[in-house]
């Protein structure tokens, strides 16, 4: 597996290049995106959105009609890919796979699952390939996402939290924004936020 990434928009946004096999899957482009997937893809298989917040989704539209690929989205927050909830005039675009909570699914012979971690948005996911996770802004080195945007729920952010904590494995994290890490790092930071929200 080879891992590309590059901070896209005043957000930094981390979009990310997978590929494996000669297949590429492109993970979150946000805002100006395209030329930088454009030149570092060779064969395009999918798009896939951890959520649908506008900095992690702002490119989709464009880069499915340019690479002719597939767009998944977790289906609780596909609608945010109609209706931008912070007001922005985000290019609007619409899912071709609406992906169900904890779904696993085979994309040209690659296992992809995206774990539903609700809190941040209805639908937040972190998706595993290959013992890798590609948080979006469920986990952050030393941090967890907000839990105070429209349509976040912090009560879910703590479900959320216990929920990865019962993990009995440790797994390389690559969050939406900021730098990779471990979840035997986060263990520490994860249980302090959960009792502080």
């Amino acid at each position: 597996m080879d891992i590309k990434v590059r901070p896209m928009g005043d957000y930094q946004t981390n979009c990310y290049i997978v590929t494996i096999d000669e297949k590429d899957i492109i993970i979150d482009p946000g805002v100006g995106a395209t030329n930088w997937v454009k030149e570092n893809v060779h064969y395009p298989i999918a798009i896939l959105n951890t959520h649908g917040h506008f900095d992690h989704i702002w490119s989709d539209q464009e880069l499915k009609e340019l690479l002719n690929v597939k767009l998944y989205c977790p289906k609780d927050d596909a609608f945010m890919l109609q209706n931008n909830p912070f007001g922005f005039d985000v290019p609007k675009t619409q899912a071709d796979i609406l992906v169900q909570p904890d779904e696993s699914l085979m994309i040209e012979g690659i296992k992809v699952t995206f774990h539903h971690f609700p809190g941040h948005t209805p639908g937040c996911s972190a998706i595993e390939i290959e013992n890798r996770l590609f948080s979006g802004d469920f986990i952050f080195s030393g941090s967890i996402g907000r839990a105070d945007f429209p349509y976040s729920d912090s009560r879910q952010m703590i479900e959320s939290i216990e929920k990865i904590l019962k993990w009995d494995k440790d797994i390389q994290i690559y969050p939406g924004h900021g730098l990779d890490t471990f979840l035997s790092r986060e263990r520490n930071s994860l249980n302090n936020w959960k009792n502080y929200l």
